[in-house]
């Protein structure tokens, strides 16, 4: 079994220059969780996944940490005090990175298989624990030409075994 067997040929790719909110929106109304990037010329040149939008939206860490010595207690104590404003805080980076191009968040470095690839080709991806890949781009050259996602893995291996 190689990947063009496992693939998807119809795939949904965004533009590098998409602005995050349109990217955004694209996702929010689709069934799976991220988008190959592509240029001009239907080149990949990243992914963009659910991940690098929570990445980019998670509130930032604003406990301070203050110490507090009382009588009779010898040793101080740390009393965090979260100062954050979650909702207020999402809402400004959202109106921050909105018009953003998706290429200044997408991730960059994509592994990729050709058609051609085994299924263990696919499989030494997916299961990999370091990246957490979901969805591996087939390419012919650069361009995209399908994709293989875990799903479409645990598919077929199921239908070959149940024959």
């Amino acid at each position: 079994m190689q990947a063009r067997d496992l693939m998807t040929e119809a795939v949904e790719t965004v533009h590098e220059d998409d602005d995050v909110s349109d990217v955004l929106q694209q996702l929010a109304r689709r069934d799976f969780t991220g988008f190959p990037v592509v240029d001009d010329d239907d080149r990949l040149v990243g992914v963009i996944t659910q991940r690098d939008f929570v990445e980019l939206f998670q509130p930032k860490d604003h406990t301070v940490w203050i110490p507090i010595g009382l009588p009779p207690f010898l040793e101080t104590l740390d009393y965090g005090i979260d100062l954050s404003w979650n909702e207020l805080e999402t809402e400004l980076d959202l109106a921050k990175n909105a018009s953003k191009p998706v290429k200044t968040i997408m991730t960059r470095d994509v592994l990729t298989v050709g058609p051609d690839a085994s299924v263990d080709d696919v499989l030494g991806i997916l299961a990999a624990d370091e990246r957490d890949v979901n969805r591996v781009p087939v390419l012919e050259g650069d361009v995209v030409v399908g994709i293989v996602t875990r799903q479409d893995v645990l598919r077929a291996l199921h239908d070959e075994r149940t024959r």
